[in-house]
């Protein structure tokens, strides 16, 4: 009896993906934090820098290895990171590498976010970095990986720990609106 090499073999399992926008939000929680820790140190743009990569670090690495996975944007929005080779949470090292990258691209933006008034192409180039990185997860179909996603060799699931910040809000709005129907 012939049976096909295609049949036999088990599918590989499909993780869930995290819809970009929930990303994004919670990259928005994560990059908002930092922006305001690292603005109460001056205006030298130097030392902003140090702290925002400082407090990056501390933030999107050394938590999140101790916190199942999830940052303080991603425990809101109820996902976590995963290593997408062992399916599980990333090592010290393989967050450092993802977050390094992602790290330094949204600390040039923070810089030309700073600098928006004096010198508007300065924000538009400085940014253009994030924009590249966070950019591949939209082409990316299947896994919905960014550029510091596939260096890492990381993925981002859905979790069902959180504060589920969306969920909420949702709720929220919905509840308003029927009051204001009344």
């Amino acid at each position: 009896m012939y049976r096909s090499e295609y049949s036999e073999e088990p599918q590989p399992k499909r993780l869930p993906k995290v819809p970009i926008d929930r990303r994004a939000y919670a990259f928005l929680i994560d990059f908002v934090t930092v922006w305001l820790v690292s603005s109460f140190v001056g205006t030298a743009w130097a030392l902003q820098f140090f702290v925002f990569i400082v407090v990056w670090f501390v933030l999107r690495v050394i938590i999140v290895e101790k916190n199942k996975g999830q940052s303080l944007g991603r425990w809101a929005l109820d996902m976590k990171v995963i290593d997408l080779r062992l399916k599980r949470i990333p090592g010290l090292t393989e967050l450092a590498i993802r977050e390094g990258i992602v790290g330094l691209s949204a600390a040039l933006t923070m810089i030309g976010l700073n600098y928006t008034f004096p010198n508007p192409l300065s924000m538009i180039l400085l940014s253009s970095f994030l924009l590249a990185d966070c950019g591949m997860a939209l082409g990316d179909e299947q896994s919905s990986q960014a550029f510091h996603d596939r260096i890492g060799k990381t993925v981002i699931i859905p979790s069902k720990r959180g504060f589920s910040l969306d969920l909420r809000l949702k709720q929220l709005w919905r509840e308003v609106k029927y009051k204001l129907r009344k």
